[in-house]
């Protein structure tokens, strides 16, 4: 069952509560830590998009279509939809040969207020693509489960979470293609062999592993916005602690060499009380010096403001 992670009081008493499941684990799949329900089960939404670039970095994507490290990371990133963003993913289009009209997904509202845009192309839409011309196959109905592309992404995302394949479900995303249904666990272990790619049994997957990682952690405004927490934690740590959004509050984190993995959900889906809960998780490990605790909570303070930026409330961590 889920538990109470975070209160957000008001005049000192509690207003809103938030529960969620957290689970941090190692290279050699042992729970370090817990809260909540380790194995429960959830969607992995666009967490999942390092695993799914795997196929496409193993088999020499990169070095076919010059795909550089800062294009890697965007076509991992659930990014804001800033200028870099936007630039990038229509230079890798570019070397690809096709344009924005190959995209299949949708029309949506970028994460950053600031961005005026009516459409908005995810990088890893990009990456399918790639992958589907790689293959030698059809890009058109890429976004379908059936999709050559898609079934040979299907079989690393449960190569790299060490899920039995006939155990790991699917849905659909917003943007239009599959997501992945696995434990909390399972999410945690792959970021744990992503974070120490030496240490994490890849076998043949080692360099495409470490690629992926290393291009996550060299670019995280890249791989997220500008003003996120996803951005802020990699850069404070200077690279040491790799974070990945995914939507309705799902979340991953990767201590870089250490083989640690860490997964949570927010049980209601609250982006707001992702920011807090994060913090929370990485001192609630020790995970975090004195500088860079600082500095989050400098860069994030756990206070609720007015309109008029006082300070009404607080949010508080309570596991």
């Amino acid at each position: 069952m889920s538990e109470i992670l975070l209160h957000y009081t008001r005049a000192g008493h509690v207003e809103n509560i938030h529960r969620g499941d957290i689970a941090a684990v190692n290279c050699a799949g042992e729970i370090v830590s817990s809260v909540g329900n380790a194995h429960l089960p959830m969607f992995w939404r666009s967490a999942a998009k390092p695993f799914q670039a795997l196929p496409f970095v193993k088999n020499g994507g990169l070095e076919k279509y010059n795909i550089s490290q800062e294009e890697l990371a965007v076509l991992v990133s659930s990014h804001s939809g800033e200028e870099n963003h936007v630039r990038l993913v229509r230079g890798i289009l570019a070397k690809l040969g096709v344009d924005e009209s190959v995209l299949d997904c949708g029309t949506i509202r970028p994460m950053s207020g600031k961005v005026y845009k009516d459409l908005m192309k995810i990088g890893k839409h990009s990456q399918i693509i790639a992958l589907a011309m790689m293959l030698g196959v059809p890009f058109e109905g890429y976004t379908k489960p059936e999709h050559e592309a898609q079934k040979l992404i299907f079989k690393h995302v449960a190569m790299a979470s060490k899920m039995p394949e006939d155990k790991l479900e699917i849905g659909i995303d917003g943007c239009g293609v599959p997501v992945f249904y696995l434990p909390l666990y399972n999410m945690a272990l792959a970021y744990a062999r992503l974070s120490a790619p030496e240490k994490g049994d890849w076998g043949e997957y080692e360099s495409a592993a470490k690629k992926i990682r290393d291009a996550m952690s060299a670019y995280p405004q890249v791989v997220s916005g500008t003003g996120r927490i996803d951005c802020a934690v990699p850069e404070i740590t200077k690279g040491r602690i790799i974070a990945k959004i995914g939507s309705d509050a799902v979340y991953c984190l990767a201590v870089k060499d250490e083989g640690l993995g860490i997964s949570f959900k927010i049980e209601d889906g609250s982006f707001a009380a992702i920011t807090p809960t994060v913090i929370a998780v990485l001192k609630h490990l020790d995970l975090l010096t004195k500088d860079e605790a600082d500095e989050l909570d400098k860069r994030f303070p756990p206070v609720l403001k007015n309109h008029r930026g006082e300070i009404i409330g607080t949010i508080e961590k309570v596991f």
